[in-house]
């Protein structure tokens, strides 16, 4: 018996040798990691969706709108903001369309984001959508004393179709995603599609937020339930037309598109068609490289909902836990960089871990101050061993990071105090190497049209710049 538990001990003493000398052959990969967090979180995992990544303004609003347009039962879409403009004037017009044709159409925007809109909704653009048969409702309406309407925010871009059909990410509803502000040239961004099992995920959170706001609960009653019809008059529509074949679709759409830089063009706010080209650190015109095609993808998808109280810390533990997991690589393109202090351990552990972190942000923004405090956040992380791109061919406002070539997140969330802490925020964690790989390749290319933060670029800034850097990352936990 002795010489039984003394041999036991023994392969169990060699074992345990064995693998800490050989710790690369038992360790489990990063999106396997990062899978089973996601589960112990309770959060619902969706094998066999079909999903297909949107990497500009004009193929987010061209698939959407075609998805609206086949509508049948239900469009529910809340978002940060409807920028009062050529995009959101032909979106209210199809599904005013659309609810002649009996499609119940909800619609949620945050008060908050409307008012940081220079061209919000006002009360007679509210009231006009309403009269077409559109429920759209505010979400948490400013009023006074003001300040109690700070936080949280509802910063979510989600829309659903029929149960059937999602699209969600960092894109509102405005013109300059399609044809860029003339201070920042164009404006770049990431939106995605998705059909399976993790649509209702998404539809749950916008049921979640119609009820919070409205006091309607959705789930209580069939919410497809047709809305009253009355006709359809082929004028309804000046530029999107319903009726008619695919080819007669894709002319409306270029009708639409050329609406739109018309109306940009004699406004005079913006260039008059998609900024195609950037500045060099001297000033001259550089030709962007072009968006590679997207394909649809068959993707394991989970769902992250950041709701206030409810799962207040997943954002930021998504980010700890992936960047814990990361055994080779990690890429992150943020628009406003200013991460939790938890976050920023994170990182840095994995650049002392000898993993190759790569941060792009845009080096120009459309808030005054944050691309103070971003380079403040990303130089120290460069002198750290993080490599640092600075994304010249415009704004980037894509919230997106890829781990080891095998699993990415694309979402609504920033990597700033906001988003982080306060904000309500949706984020989808893509298990597949091929839409991961769309992303790597988009960074790569990117990447050319960026330059590298050194010490040289960096002692360019003036003392004043950097001042304000270090005041703004002070200050970012409250903005």
């Amino acid at each position: 018996m002795r010489e039984s538990f003394l041999h036991r001990l023994v392969l169990v003493l060699l074992f345990c040798v064995w693998a800490l000398a050989c710790p690369a052959q038992i360790s489990i990969s990063s999106d396997s990691v990062v899978f089973h967090w996601v589960k112990n979180q309770g959060i619902d995992v969706y094998q066999g969706n079909k999903v297909k990544l949107l990497k500009s303004g004009e193929e987010k609003f061209t698939d959407m709108f075609d998805a609206i347009r086949k509508a049948e039962k239900s469009v529910h879409l809340e978002y940060f903001n409807f920028r009062n403009d050529s995009i959101a004037n032909a979106l209210f017009n199809l599904l005013s369309v659309k609810v002649k044709q009996g499609v119940r159409v909800r619609a949620l925007y945050d008060a908050f984001g409307n008012m940081s809109n220079n061209r919000p909704l006002k009360n007679r653009h509210v009231k006009a959508i309403r009269n077409m048969g559109i429920e759209l409702f505010k979400w948490d309406p400013v009023v006074f004393p003001w300040v109690n309407h700070i936080y949280p925010r509802d910063h979510r871009k989600i829309v659903i179709i029929d149960d059937k059909v999602a699209y969600t990410g960092g894109m509102n509803v405005a013109d300059y995603y399609v044809v860029g502000l003339p201070e920042i040239g164009q404006w770049r961004d990431m939106h995605m599609r998705i059909e399976g099992k993790a649509v209702k995920d998404l539809q749950d959170a916008f049921l979640d937020s119609w009820k919070k706001e409205t006091k309607q609960d959705l789930r209580s009653f069939d919410y497809m339930q047709p809305a009253k019809l009355t006709g359809v008059n082929s004028q309804d529509s000046l530029i999107l037309h319903l009726k008619g074949n695919q080819d007669d679709w894709n002319k409306a759409v270029k009708i639409m598109d050329l609406q739109l830089r018309k109306d940009a063009k004699e406004s005079g706010e913006y260039q008059a068609g998609p900024v195609n080209h950037a500045l060099d650190e001297n000033g001259e015109i550089i030709p962007l490289h072009p968006l590679r095609k997207s394909y649809e993808h068959e993707a394991t998808v989970a769902v992250l909902d950041r709701v206030p109280r409810k799962t207040p810390k997943i954002m930021r533990e998504l980010y700890i836990v992936s960047l814990e997991a990361a055994q080779k690589k990690v890429q992150i393109i943020n628009p406003y960089f200013a991460p939790t202090h938890t976050v920023k351990k994170a990182l840095k552990r994995a650049i002392d871990r000898g993993i190759d972190v790569q941060i792009m942000i845009p080096s120009k923004s459309d808030i005054g101050f944050t691309p103070d405090a971003a380079y403040n956040e990303v130089n120290k992380l460069r002198k750290r061993g993080a490599k640092v791109y600075l994304y010249d061919g415009g704004f980037h406002h894509s919230k997106v990071m890829m781990v080891d070539d095998k699993f990415c997140t694309v979402g609504s969330t920033n990597l700033d105090g906001r988003s982080l802490r306060y904000d309500y925020e949706l984020n989808v964690v893509l298990f597949n190497k091929e839409t991961t790989g769309e992303l790597v390749t988009m960074f790569e290319n990117d990447a050319k049209d960026s330059r590298l933060l050194t010490d040289e670029v960096w002692k360019k800034r003036s003392l004043w710049r950097r001042f304000v850097g270090r005041v703004a990352s002070l200050l970012s936990f409250c903005i």
